[in-house]
This record gives C-alpha cells, sequence and structure tokens, in this order.
C-alpha cells in the first residue's frame, strides 16, 4: 500500500475503506504508530489503549464485511478529555479527575460509536476547558506543531494539535468562549462551533452550561459536515438540547455564493488586530469577492463588552458546577484531613489548578449577596444586548466574517503572568458563545512565524449549514487547510 492517507479527507477515507484498499485496523494502526512516534514531542493525547482502540477498528470491519456503510464507518477519531467514555480515563485536564473511569459514554462519543468510528484516545486540554492555551492541564503543556516553542491555543489545544500533526484524521472539541475556533486558528485547520443546543452537552463535564457546546474539528468543512451530521440531534438527557428534524449538513456545500452578503463588524477590524492577520483575512475576503459575494459593513457596537460580560456569568457558572468535585464519591481526595470540612478544603486546593482556582473564586464572589445585581445580573443584561446587535446585523447580512484570532499563535508564558491578556485572545470568539450563534475558523493563510492565520465566519441562529457551504466554496479555491507543518510530513506514505 502506497497510498497517502494521514492528509486524506474523511470522504476519501470512506471510499478507501469501502473499496478495501486499507482496512479499519490498518488504518487505526497507522495513526497509533504516528501518536507513538509524535506525541512525546506535541503533548496532545492524554490517554490511549491501543489494544482498545483496534478492537474498535475490528469491529468496523466486521461490520462493513456484514454489508453495513456509513461516512464514518472505520474512521478514526479522537475525543478531548471533557467527554465522558465507558472504561477510559477521563480527566477533564485535571488533577482532581486523573483517575477518574467514567461508568457511560457521552451521547456525542455513544453517536459516533453508533456510526462505527474508532476511538484513538483521549486529547489533552486545558483543564476544565479554562484556558486560551492549553498550559493551564495537570498533564503539561500541549505544543503546536507548526512551531513546537508556541501555543495550540485553548482550551481544544489537543484536539487541534492532533488533527495539524495528523495524529488523527478528526477530533471533538468544546467551544465556551472561542475553544474551539482559537486553537483551529492557531493551529491551521477548521473547526466549528454549532448553535447552542444542537449538540447534546450530556455527558460532557460542564464548566460553563448556557455556553458550552461541543463540535467537530476536522481539516475541511465538509469534513466537519460529515461529523456534525453524526454528532448533532435531539438528546431528552439534555435539557437545553433542540427539539428539531435531522439535517443534513452538506446538503448545501456545493451551493455557489452570487449574491452572499458577507457583514463585516468595524469593531472587529479595529486596532487590536496583527497587521498579519489582517493580511491574511483581506485576501481571504477577496477572494470571496471573486467568487461572487458582496461585502457590506456593519457594526457590533456592545462587542466590547463581551470579554467582561463572559468572565462575570463563565466564572459564576463554573463555581457553580465546580462544586460536586469535592473528593467525597470521586476524582482526587487528600491523603490526610481533620474532619469533613478539611477534607474538602484540601481535596479541591490540591486536585484545583491556579486558573480553575481564580475562576471558582471570581465565580463565588459575583454570585455572593450584595454582589449579584451588580455584576452578575447586570452581565446577563449586556448579554442580552450583544444577542440583540445580532439581530439586528442579520438584517443586512447572511454571514459575518473576520478574525477568529487577533494574533497568530503565541510563545509559551509569554501572557500566562497576566490573566486578561489571555481573556483578549478570545475577543473575537466569546460575543458568538453569549449569543449561542454558530461560528467556524478556517485557515486563511499565514502570519509571522509563517503561523497559521484563521478567518472566522458567524452564522445566524441554526446557520450551520449555511456557514460550512460558505467555508467549503472558499476551500474549493484555495489549499490553506491541506498545508501541514514540515514534522507531520514524516511517513505520509503507508
Amino acid at each position: 500500500m502506497s497510498a497517502n492517507l494521514i492528509n486524506a479527507s474523511l470522504k476519501e477515507l470512506a471510499a478507501a475503506l469501502a473499496a478495501k484498499r486499507v482496512s479499519a485496523v490498518e488504518l487505526a494502526t497507522l495513526f497509533l504508530d504516528r501518536i507513538e512516534r509524535f506525541n512525546p514531542t506535541y503533548n496532545a493525547f492524554i490517554t490511549l489503549d491501543r489494544t482498545r482502540t483496534l478492537a474498535q477498528a475490528a469491529d468496523a470491519d466486521a461490520r462493513r464485511a456484514a454489508g453495513e456503510s456509513g461516512p464514518l464507518l472505520g474512521i478514526p477519531l479522537g475525543h478531548k478529555d471533557i467527554f465522558c467514555t465507558e472504561g477510559w480515563l477521563t480527566t477533564c485536564g485535571s488533577k482532581m479527575l486523573a483517575n477518574f473511569i467514567s461508568p457511560y459514554d457521552a451521547t456525542v462519543v455513544a453517536r459516533f460509536k453508533q456510526a462505527g468510528a474508532v476511538m484513538l484516545g483521549k486529547l489533552n486540554m486545558d483543564e476544565f476547558a479554562m484556558g486560551s492555551s492549553n498550559e493551564t492541564s495537570h498533564f503539561g503543556p500541549v505544543k503546536n506543531p507548526w512551531d513546537a516553542n508556541r501555543v495550540p491555543g485553548g482550551s481544544s489545544g489537543g484536539s487541534a494539535a492532533a488533527v495539524a500533526a495528523r495524529l488523527a484524521p478528526a477530533v471533538t472539541g468544546t467551544d465556551t468562549g472561542g475553544s474551539i475556533r482559537q486553537p483551529a486558528s492557531l493551529c491551521g485547520l477548521t473547526g466549528l462551533k454549532p448553535t447552542y443546543g444542537v449538540v447534546s452537552r450530556y455527558g460532557m463535564i460542564a464548566f460553563a452550561s448556557s455556553l458550552d457546546q461541543a463540535g467537530p474539528m476536522a481539516k475541511s468543512a465538509e469534513d466537519c459536515a460529515l461529523l456534525l451530521n453524526a454528532m448533532a440531534g435531539f438528546d431528552e438527557r439534555d435539557s437545553t438540547s433542540l427539539q428539531r428534524e435531522a439535517e443534513d449538513y452538506t446538503r448545501d456545500l456545493a451551493k455557489p455564493l452570487t449574491g452572499l452578503r458577507i457583514g463585516l463588524p468595524q469593531e472587529f477590524f479595529g486596532p487590536g488586530m496583527g497587521d498579519d492577520v489582517r493580511t491574511a483575512v483581506d485576501a481571504a475576503l477577496a477572494e470571496y469577492r471573486k467568487l461572487g459575494a458582496v461585502t457590506v459593513d456593519i457594526s457590533l457596537p456592545n462587542s466590547a463588552l463581551s470579554v467582561p460580560a463572559y468572565y462575570v456569568i463563565a466564572p459564576a457558572e463554573a463555581s457553580s458546577n465546580l462544586s460536586r468535585f469535592d473528593g467525597v464519591r470521586y476524582g482526587h481526595r487528600a491523603a490526610e484531613y481533620a474532619d469533613l470540612n478539611d477534607m474538602y478544603c484540601k481535596s479541591r486546593a490540591e486536585g484545583f489548578g491556579a486558573e480553575v482556582k481564580r475562576r471558582i473564586l471570581i465565580g463565588t464572589y459575583v454570585l455572593s449577596h450584595g454582589y449579584y445585581d451588580a455584576y452578575y445580573l447586570k452581565a446577563q443584561k449586556v448579554r442580552r444586548l450583544i444577542a440583540n446587535d445580532f439581530v439586528e446585523a442579520f438584517k443586512r447580512c447572511d454571514v459575518i466574517a473576520g478574525p477568529a484570532s487577533p494574533s497568530v499563535a503565541f510563545r509559551f508564558g509569554e501572557k500566562s503572568a497576566d490573566p486578561v491578556q489571555m481573556y483578549l485572545s478570545d475577543i473575537y470568539t466569546i460575543s458568538t458563545n453569549l449569543a449561542g450563534l454558530p461560528g467556524m475558523s478556517l485557515p486563511c493563510g499565514f502570519g509571522r512565524g509563517g503561523m497559521p492565520v484563521g478567518l472566522q465566519l458567524i452564522g445566524d441562529w441554526l446557520g450551520e449549514g449555511r456557514i460550512l457551504n460558505v467555508a467549503h466554496q472558499y476551500q474549493q479555491q484555495t489549499d490553506w487547510h491541506l498545508r501541514m507543518p514540515d514534522d507531520a510530513r514524516q511517513g505520509e506514505s503507508v
């Protein structure tokens, strides 16, 4: 066999499996071998189990031999370690859950199993999804495959690095304030955050329940559409799940863009954006004009308030959600303690990292008596203003475009000493979560140091199909999404 499989699309991999040019076991082995070779450098995967992975692959081969078919049957992928996976460690990147083996599957994981996908392992992440650089993980930072001295973005940094280094053809991620789109931008891949409620949150360890949303990360928009077909759908176990008919997200990928109105918010193109990012984004917009789209100047006047509103709402919800980690039933428990209260205090002090503690403290403060109205309630009012801005903007345009991140990937330690500077890494993505809208990042060029730049597309409510179409048409004309780091080229053929 001498086919290039590591850079193949999911459709190409499915065709190779259907034609018996490769088996699911051989395909899984290829990626497991690459993980064994490169993961010590990038630290993308936390947990691996070759025996269990190959057993899943053999089962996929048996299903195909029995006449079953499907776009993901036998396709290997990795799961962000925020998704509960039956019989596997589910750590959320934290010492608090370093010994937790989940007794059940998250809905997302179960749906991929049903589709016949093969799990390669669990992916590294910022602790409890709190971070923009993957420097807060208890299991060490993830390295960006384009430059191992730079961060991959966060919190889905392990997911992004795995695809960029071609350790997995596709992965899952979660996005609370940009945690799919920002690392996708910094690592040169395509990542989609769906409309809030489109993908079930059951079995996804909660950070901020009104903001968290799972989504796919892969090389292309077409791959993300295939993954979203498996992930999306109503789940009665998730009270925020949207009850609606199943949608084929690949249906409109080929739709021409003639007459498409792309809104350009003036707030996204201000002085905070790096010149190298601006150059790449402007070139992408010029390509869209060639494809028949028109650009429209719009305004999102309250978007500047998205970061302060988010860092009141998200820590408040985190404070509530993380109160369950007390060392009683599962997770880390202190070895020595005087009484029950001392056990709580010591277990949480030892189990949580600095960033998680910071957000718990902030969240507890803004929810406390005398401060709830001044902070949390006011932030929720600002959230409504931000959502209303999008409602008005979509009266003038079909999609919104801009940068996914204000800069290319920064170096380790560059922002970790200043939490506010780190939080501003998500300045272009947070408003989308506050409004519950779909957004995605796709590669559109390279900036300083030869690092990838991502273009962000934001759609109206339930507009995943539209932004996937807009991204796919761009990727039909460009090859940014097919570029890969030099290290990833080693062992391209099998």
